[in-house]
């Protein structure tokens, strides 16, 4: 059974199971029902964080616009354009890590999900339900971390929902849950890439 985590808890990822390389991050939400014209199109996003908590340069933003990173450590599994409305189950959007692969110069990775265009279309994640991420070990299959974000947001367009960091040799996980007002530009701005 997968652990549940509340905002600001860490977990070992590696330390009790060596064996684990593979991971499946899901990232998955709802829209709530509101009478704007636009559908909610989220995006997921890794960034791939230096000691200094920045990227070591632009290809370290792993997006719907460059869908894997250099090294074959991060790779997006593709952009959901519509999803996230009732009734949809599941992930949303996906991304693959091989922990092996994660260059020796990238401390953490930390995962985001912004609104597309929240500003013009007048959304916030004050409209969506439901957000959670989830860590899989993409081997088995088996689910080892949940954690749901809840509904503390209102005016805020962008989320880091969680990240994985070394710590001693092993991986970590932390659940994050932090908004920010700007979206993907001042997320990305955060975190060193020229946007």
């Amino acid at each position: 059974m997968a652990i549940s985590l509340q905002k600001g808890q860490k977990v070992d990822l590696t330390k009790g199971n060596p064996s684990l390389k593979r991971l499946l991050i899901g990232l998955g939400w709802k829209s709530k029902k509101y009478d704007g014209g636009s559908e909610f199109d989220l995006d997921a996003a890794a960034f791939l964080l230096g000691a200094n908590g920045k990227v070591n340069g632009d290809d370290d933003f792993v997006f719907y616009n460059n869908l894997k990173h250099k090294s074959g450590a991060v790779e997006h599994m593709g952009d959901e354009l519509v999803g996230g409305s009732e009734g949809d189950e599941g992930d949303q959007e996906q991304i693959k890590i091989n922990l092996a692969l994660v260059p020796a110069n990238v401390d953490k990775i930390a995962f985001t999900v912004t609104i597309y265009d929240a500003e013009a279309r007048r959304q916030t994640f004050g409209q969506v339900s439901d957000a959670y991420i989830r860590v899989v070990d993409d081997e088995t299959g088996k689910e080892l971390i949940h954690y749901d974000l809840g509904e503390d947001f209102s005016v805020e367009t962008a989320v880091v929902v969680g990240e994985i960091y070394r710590n001693k040799g092993e991986w970590k996980f932390n659940a994050i849950g932090s908004g920010w007002k700007g979206g993907l530009a001042a997320l990305g701005r955060d975190y060193g890439v020229n946007v």
